[in-house]
């Protein structure tokens, strides 16, 4: 992995964490990870409805 595709997952996963979400699948998108660059995905992977609905209700409060 490239360190800004590492450092945008751990900013990531760390402000998920402080909302109390945890995306346990979250990593850099290995495929796209071979071109690196701006072009490396990011995948959230599967998360239960629990946390789709943190999650979306951390995203409402942050935009309010």
């Amino acid at each position: 992995m490239t360190d800004s595709a590492d450092q945008a997952v751990e900013r990531l996963r760390t402000a998920l964490r402080d909302a109390g979400i945890v995306l346990p699948s979250l990593r850099v998108d290995p495929v796209t990870e071979v071109y690196g660059g701006r072009n490396t995905l990011v995948d959230l992977g599967s998360c239960n409805l629990d946390v789709a609905s943190r999650l979306a209700a951390a995203l409402t409060e942050r935009g309010e």
